[in-house]
């Protein structure tokens, strides 16, 4: 009876460390591309890429765009590459994956097998669950567009001065981050040159014997650039949520580049966030 004790309590003990192994990916696994010492290789991201690593120190890479990257050989190297025919392996990491594949140098004569250009699709990604991460900039511009075509009436707050009018249209939540529909109208005949847009949580009442407390937060992402509107403008700014007591509260000001430039700011309450819709 101790005997068949003992060999359960041994195979439960395998179970459990078997069960603790992680999932590898192998050498095998990973998918082959041609490159050659003629031409560069340029890979495709859905995302910005966050990082690289080449394997081997016979190539080099950069970024064009943030979400391009471009490899070659370095030419010194290209007679051993193409002695030995292995350029290592590349992996690439965006913002909610990681992706890796082998480089296989090949003559010239070759062009077929010869790769220039290779999308990053989800056959070849393994997803990143990275705490804290939020939001894709992808992500945030699909919502961002999703809530630019709706439309309401009501709208939070609305501020005019100077023939300017700064509006909130609508708040909204989702995840970690708050998004703004904001609206800017121009009623005067003068073109508006956008010196900056700044988002604050600020101290609701200011005395002249007190100094004014403000923390300035900085979206992590706008839809469209904002440098100037003639008579109307409408943008989608996600900021990360943040939370902030009653005596303050958060401002969103908007000024000229004109030397007697015209200025606006308008307030919202922390009633405001609270009660925002999530998206």
């Amino acid at each position: 009876m101790k005997k068949i004790l003992f060999l359960a309590q041994i195979f439960l003990s395998s179970l459990a460390l078997y069960a603790q192994v992680p999932h590898s990916v192998t050498v095998a696994d990973i998918p082959v591309i041609g490159i050659s010492g003629s031409v560069s290789l340029h890979f495709i991201s859905p995302e910005k890429i966050s990082y690289v690593d080449l394997s081997s120190s016979s190539l080099i890479g950069d970024l064009p765009e943030k979400n391009i990257l471009r490899i070659k050989a370095i030419p010194d190297s290209v007679a051993a590459l193409s002695s030995s025919g292995d350029a290592g392996l590349v992996t690439i990491v965006g913002e909610t994956f990681i992706a890796q594949y082998r480089l296989s140098f090949l003559s010239p004569s070759n062009p077929e097998l010869i790769s220039t250009q290779i999308d990053i699709v989800p056959t070849y990604m393994r997803s990143l669950d990275i705490s804290g991460i939020g939001l894709s900039q992808n992500e945030m511009k699909s919502n961002a567009l999703s809530l630019l075509k709706r439309r309401g009436d009501v709208k939070i707050k609305k501020e005019s001065a100077f023939g300017i009018s700064l509006v909130v249209n609508r708040v909204y939540t989702l995840g970690d981050c708050i998004l703004l529909d904001l609206s800017f109208q121009n009623s005067t005949n003068l073109i508006f040159d956008v010196d900056e847009l700044r988002f604050k949580i600020a101290d609701r009442k200011i005395n002249k014997s007190t100094n004014v407390q403000s923390i300035e937060l900085k979206p992590v992402f706008q839809l469209y650039p904002f440098e100037r509107f003639s008579k109307s403008y409408r943008n989608i700014y996600i900021i990360k949520k943040t939370t902030f007591p009653g005596d303050k509260e958060f401002s969103i000001e908007l000024s000229e580049k004109q030397i007697s430039g015209r200025n606006l700011r308008a307030s919202l309450r922390y009633s405001d966030i609270l009660n925002a819709d999530t998206f």
